[in-house]
């Protein structure tokens, strides 16, 4: 588990992945609640070059925001979703086989139908002010690669 004592550091951790970040790559959000997807995936959004004039909010509504940085992001909020049946008509998958990196928020339960190895971040409140926590668990080899690049943070891999 890797602390997150202060919205900063959690800024840091997106800094700290996006220079790895390759074309391809799918990155999973899970958490309660609050815990601050959204704000890691806005973090990471800027670190990889969204520029701060353009609005990085959740896709909860809208289900899917597309964005242009160093690379092509592709930010999506899976909450509403009920089966992964559903994921075709977003066209997750094709984007991250076009190269978009995807982030997804909720994103766990659909690991598979999004194309497998990628990089899940569990993130939690810690219970003292803006304090959260991250566990990386890596499900393939290249979100291995991504996991390691986090050295304070212990990570873990699923079998795959």
């Amino acid at each position: 588990m890797l602390d997150l004592p202060t919205r900063r550091s959690t800024i840091k951790l997106a800094r700290r992945l996006a220079p790895h970040v390759q074309p391809g790559d799918l990155i999973l959000l899970d958490g309660d609640l609050g815990a601050g997807k959204t704000f890691f995936a806005r973090a990471l959004c800027r670190a990889l070059g969204v520029p701060p004039e353009i609005r990085v909010q959740s896709p909860t509504f809208t289900l899917v925001h597309e964005y242009e940085g160093r690379l092509r992001i592709a930010h999506a909020d899976l909450y509403r979703l009920r089966d992964p049946s559903e994921l075709g008509e977003l066209g997750l998958r094709d984007l991250r086989a076009e190269g978009a990196v995807v982030i997804v928020e909720w994103g766990g339960p659909y690991l598979a139908a999004l194309g497998g190895d990628g990089l899940r971040i569990v993130l939690g409140v810690s219970g003292r002010g803006d304090g959260r926590s991250a566990e990386l668990t890596a499900t393939g080899p290249r979100s291995l690669a991504l996991a390691r690049v986090v050295p304070e943070a212990p990570h873990r891999s699923a079998p795959w």
